[in-house]
């Protein structure tokens, strides 16, 4: 089994200082895919310490986005190589935002292929609407479209030569009224719930890719991975869906379980997203 978690860390100074060590003790995933760490590459294998193997494309902005992968050095599988932006930054805002990374786990029994799983940690525009931000977005979406249909070819060509593929991490919308609580103000007036970005996950659905969580959890209201730090968004679960799994169909066939591990109470939260968690059989 490997478990790996994808999470919003909302700086990783920040979120290690708020508790995230207690969580990953607790929990115990294989492999974490972190996004917003705005840090770099040494102070996150700092936090996260000798027992993690750690890749960190930072943004070129001081104090803004930054993804990491993390895999922990008694799991089967290592981290073998990562490479920072195949999705092409197009202004600096779009830096930071996309890191993909090999896992490699070598065959036990000595004969056949070793395991290849390639792990992508995206964090996307947050947007607004009627601002440059937005179209920043709109662009990001476009060019991220482009790379998920190259790795959803190789992976429908390849005769199963090719890795397993996940991208995981804050997409920053909801897709449907099941992914957030309150639709209807929020519907086609707020960033994240525009039917223009809603689109984008519908053609990657129809491209094959898979939006495990929602497998997994069935047709249910949730389960949310973000709430807002203002008014009492938590206490009344008034949250949004906005933490993806998107596997190829070879992957999400694996998949066995998922959860998204809420805090108990709003003070013992480490960031604003919770922790979005998958245990894959492979």
């Amino acid at each position: 089994m490997l478990k790996i978690a994808t999470v919003n860390v909302n700086g990783i100074r920040a979120a290690f200082r708020k508790g995230m060590d207690t969580w990953l003790e607790q929990a115990n995933p294989d492999v974490v895919l972190a996004q917003e760490v705005r840090a770099s590459e040494e102070i996150t294998q700092e936090l996260f310490g000798d027992e993690w193997q750690v890749a960190v494309n930072a943004s070129q902005l001081k104090g803004r986005a930054g993804v990491a992968v993390a895999v922990r050095k008694s799991s089967p599988w290592h981290l073998e190589d990562s490479k920072a932006d195949t999705v092409p930054v197009e202004v600096p805002q779009d830096g930071g935002r996309w890191l993909e990374a090999l896992l490699v786990k070598e065959n036990e029994t000595g004969g056949g292929e070793d395991a290849r799983l390639r792990v992508i940690s995206a964090y996307f525009h947050s947007g607004e609407v009627g601002s440059e931000k937005q179209d920043h977005k709109m662009g990001h979406l476009e060019r991220i479209g482009h790379r998920l249909e190259q790795l959803m070819c190789a992976d429908a060509s390849s005769d199963n030569t090719e890795p397993l593929v996940l991208v995981a991490g804050d997409f920053n919308v909801v897709h449907t009224e099941r992914d957030i609580k309150n639709w209807k103000p929020n519907h086609n007036k707020r960033a994240g719930v525009l039917d223009e970005e809603i689109a984008f996950l519908d053609r990657w659905r129809e491209q094959g890719w898979v939006d495990v969580v929602r497998t997994l959890a069935g047709e249910v209201q949730g389960p949310y991975s973000w709430w807002s730090w203002r008014g009492k968004a938590f206490d009344n679960d008034a949250g949004w869906r906005i933490d993806y799994h998107l596997a190829t169909p070879r992957l999400a066939e694996a998949a066995r379980s998922q959860q998204v591990d809420r805090a108990a109470a709003y003070d013992q939260r480490f960031s604003d997203h919770a922790p979005v968690v998958v245990t894959y059989e492979i």
